[in-house]
């Protein structure tokens, strides 16, 4: 599916995306739902994964906030590079492993709502011309929204259909 470049596209695909997330989610049998993936991989269940989606809404959340308030945001976080990411990645997952799958759900949610709310507050040109907002550098205010939306759920959905087929 292509990237969103308009705002309308963005919170189009941002929404469906979404909703089509949580239909496979929930088109898992509750045991499932609280599977592990019998296939090597950092994330091992439905629950990791949609934390992962979670903790890099939150960061989004601070980067937008920092930025937006004209100060420059550490990405992708305090202590780690954009290289470092898989270090990173390593502690979030860590970070959720006592947290239930329907806590998840619920924070998932929020995040979304809020992450559609902010690009709402923003005109098309905003969202997507390039060097609007000094602390996006080289890339759109629009690109980080379609990074922790419409294709981090793009990327969700692949994992849990890989999960599903290892199910038959």
């Amino acid at each position: 599916m292509a990237r969103p470049t308009t705002k309308t596209d963005l919170l189009r695909m941002a929404e469906e995306n979404y909703a089509a997330l949580m239909d496979l989610v929930e088109s898992f049998s509750a045991e499932e739902q609280e599977g592990t993936f019998p296939f090597e991989d950092r994330d091992r269940n439905v629950r990791d994964v949609l934390a992962h989606l979670y903790e890099w809404q939150l960061m989004m959340e601070i980067w937008y906030t920092d930025g937006m308030a004209g100060r420059t945001p550490v990405t992708p976080a305090p202590g780690y590079t954009w290289k470092t990411t898989p270090e990173l990645n390593q502690v979030i997952w860590q970070k959720y492993q006592d947290t239930s799958l329907p806590e998840i759900k619920k924070l998932l949610a929020t995040s979304h709502k809020k992450m559609l709310k902010m690009i709402e507050k923003h005109t098309n040109e905003e969202l997507f011309a390039r060097k609007q907002y000094g602390w996006t550098k080289t890339t759109t205010l629009g690109a980080y929204f379609v990074s922790s939306t419409s294709s981090h759920y793009d990327w969700a959905m692949k994992k849990l259909k890989k999960y599903r087929k290892s199910l038959k």
